[in-house]
């Protein structure tokens, strides 16, 4: 089968992932996603591979002979089928567990995340799966050159890892088991493992859905520190008669002035927008914390999705963020803030016109408070928002049943 998708994204930024300045001018874009996806699949084997380019409108002249954005390679994996309940699949490829909370695709953002890794994956009729992975990582420049040692340095990733992912489903509950081990160079060459094991569940009980997850990080940093972190994170979701109700509230561990210890919790493969708000100022690709230390994050938080039609429907999002560790007034230990850190709203307009073509608009606003100001390290102008205008076009081109 041959698949395509076309996903440009207008995006006007005032405040999006920190808090815009009295004269500071916002930011307008258009950044367009473009994959062609190839899946072959025969009795014992599936083949696939995901090209994708990746660009700003306006990056490249209307003229040109060099183009900076060029084409990757997203996905390209084998996969082969040993028996009806075992298979092994290896190449690049999404690692993508329950919610995505620890290992998860990062759709939203226009790249995606994959990782290159060697999978096996068992499954039987009983609803038990499971999931055992690792990877091992080298910058080579030149395959020629490299003749010596296996130090990896450059790039934002690990060296090494492997895991474990258990899941069983029963009628009414689902619990999945993560165990996840990290490893990455240090500049004495030595490599720092930090391992997260997690424990996601939910249950259905009449017309209400509770859920609840368990995270816990040990081992050492990249600096060497020791490390000892938790994420706690509850919610309950009733189903009425107009939409589902979900309230609910997170728990990641930070960093207090004074621990020799890093006690920050950190999220690293998951899809961190679909949790902290959607305007990204926790855990996304930039930091909120003080000296070094990331503060943690509470999030309390109110989710919904009215039924517009057949075709439309309307997400709305209530955030209200807290610090879990006592933020200091600059410089600091000159005194204490509030805990509080300021509330979110995040709506989302969805219509699906056909199956192969989709339109969504999104407008968000952050109430950032004092304290939030100082974790950013910048004062802001009072009035944070971001607003999104996103196409997604998805057909298939070509399908054709295998003889073999």
């Amino acid at each position: 089968m041959l698949s395509a998708e076309v996903r440009p994204r207008a995006e006007l930024r005032s405040g999006f992932k920190t808090v815009i300045a009295e004269k500071e001018e916002s930011a307008f874009f258009v950044e367009q996603r473009s994959r062609l996806k190839t899946d072959y699949q025969a009795e014992k084997l599936k083949l696939r591979l995901t090209l994708q380019d990746v660009r700003i409108w306006g990056n490249t002249s209307q003229i040109y002979k060099t183009d900076a954005s060029l084409f990757n390679v997203y996905e390209a994996y084998g996969e082969y089928q040993f028996t009806p309940k075992l298979a092994m699949r290896v190449g690049r490829q999404e690692l993508d567990y329950d919610n995505a909370r620890f290992l998860g695709n990062l759709d939203w953002a226009q790249q995606g995340r994959s990782h290159d890794a060697l999978k096996f994956m068992y499954a039987d009729s009983s609803g038990f799966a499971l999931h055992a992975g690792a990877g091992f990582n080298q910058s080579v420049v030149s395959e020629p050159t490299k003749l010596f040692d296996t130090y990896y340095s450059g790039y934002d990733n690990y060296k090494t890892m492997q895991y474990v992912w258990a899941h069983k489903t029963w009628s009414r509950t689902n619990l999945s088991l993560l165990v996840f081990n990290d490893g990455r160079q240090r500049p004495d060459s030595t490599v720092a493992y930090r391992q997260t094991y997690g424990l996601n569940g939910d249950v259905k009980l009449g017309t209400v859905k509770l859920g609840g997850e368990l995270y816990y990080q040990g081992g050492k940093d990249a600096a060497g520190k020791k490390v000892q972190a938790w994420l706690a994170a509850a919610s309950a979701t009733v189903q009425t008669k107009v939409t589902p109700l979900t309230v609910g509230v997170d728990y990641l561990s930070g960093t207090s002035q004074g621990d020799t210890q890093n006690q920050s919790f950190t999220p690293l493969y998951g899809t961190n927008h679909a949790f902290y708000g959607f305007m990204d100022y926790f855990y996304v690709g930039n930091g909120h914390g003080q000296s070094g230390r990331t503060t943690g994050l509470t999030d309390f938080y109110l989710k919904t999705n009215f039924k517009l039609g057949k075709q439309s429907s309307l997400l709305a999002h209530f955030h209200h963020f807290e610090s879990p560790v006592a933020v200091y007034s600059p410089p600091e230990a000159s005194g204490t803030m509030s805990s509080r850190l300021g509330e979110e709203i995040d709506l989302v307009l969805n219509r699906n016109f056909s199956p192969d073509f989709n339109l969504k608009v999104g407008y968000s606003q952050l109430y950032a408070s004092s304290s939030l100001e100082t974790l950013k390290g910048k004062q802001g102008s009072g009035l944070n928002q971001w607003a999104w205008v996103m196409l997604t076009f998805k057909p298939v081109l070509f399908q054709q049943q295998s003889s073999i």
